[in-house]
């Protein structure tokens, strides 16, 4: 039971990684009916950014370790934010009005320009990081065979990841952006003409998107202690799989679907063969969707004439 315990802790933690991911796709999918293949690399990118700011900080001698990871977010928001946007910018919006198949080969060069940026620039090794949150809480007895921690670090992500879902749900209900996206989601032209400044909403997207996938990043980096230019890619794949299958374009489904990958992949890694925790994920996608083509959250899109 402990075992199952622990294992149960870091699928919610490593799900609650991939839901922030999920996010980014699903928000640019019910706008604008896009894929953005792009953002997972700019969740690397983030992690990338987070490691450099560490490190700079490190060398400037700031020891207070809530301060450091303070400006670290700060940096990895900033970046990524500006990253999204020039995503947007630079690979759909001249391609929002034509065929499908534009945008989406767009977004996967971009991914791989951004990819090989990043490997030029730092290089194809992978990049430690010191732990910088040690210790936990320890929930099972000192006679327990087997002990179960609750690391401050997955209290952290867990903490956050709530604190950022519920802001975004008061940001897309209340504020005066989420209506303008909402209006934009359900359509597009009439957004624009009651007035909707309909590409400043979808750059606004992106740039929400980009700022979460970089919390992510900050995240990853945290929890693993490693980075490389790769990452961007094996995490994208699994937050796109949660979005799907928690319902593309159902921001509740992206988080759901996020926990649920998080937690098959823990324990499956825990009771079966690590090696094949990905096939069980999309396993279980497969049968989800056999049933329930539009995800568990999904609804059936209506096609308008």
């Amino acid at each position: 039971m402990n075992y199952f315990l622990q294992q149960l802790i870091n699928g919610v933690t490593l799900g609650a990684i991939y839901g922030l991911i999920a996010i980014g796709y699903t928000m640019v999918y019910g706008i604008i009916g896009m894929i953005n293949f792009a953002h997972g690399d700019i969740m690397m990118i983030g992690a990338f950014i987070s490691l450099i700011a560490f490190l700079v900080i490190a060398a400037l001698g700031v020891t207070s370790v809530p301060l450091a990871l303070v400006l670290v977010l700060v940096c990895a928001l900033f970046f990524t934010s500006a990253y999204g946007w020039a995503v947007e910018r630079v690979a759909y919006r001249r391609l929002r009005g034509s065929f499908k198949l534009a945008p989406l080969i767009s977004a996967i060069g971009m991914s791989i320009v951004l990819q090989n940026g990043v490997q030029l620039v730092q290089g194809a090794r992978v990049k430690p990081l010191a732990p910088v949150i040690t210790g936990g809480i320890e929930l099972s007895g000192a006679e327990s065979s087997y002990p179960v921690t609750l690391g401050w670090l997955q209290i952290v992500i867990i903490l956050l990841t709530v604190a950022l879902m519920a802001g975004f749900t008061w940001l897309i209900q209340r504020t005066s952006l989420g209506r303008a996206q909402r209006a934009t989601e359900q359509d597009m032209g009439m957004a624009m003409l009651l007035g909707i400044n309909v590409d400043r909403v979808i750059s606004m997207t992106f740039v929400i998107g980009a700022a979460l996938a970089g919390v992510a990043g900050l995240m990853v980096t945290l929890y693993y202690g490693v980075v490389d230019f790769y990452i961007g890619f094996n995490a994208g794949m699994k937050a796109f799989t949660a979005a799907v299958l928690g319902g593309i374009g159902s921001l509740p489904g992206a988080m759901l679907g996020g926990l649920l990958i998080g937690l098959i992949e823990a324990l499956w890694s825990g009771y079966g063969s690590i090696e094949y925790k990905d096939v069980a994920v999309f396993a279980v996608l497969i049968l989800v969707l056999m049933f329930r083509p539009s995800g568990l959250l999904g609804k059936p899109e209506v096609e308008k004439v």
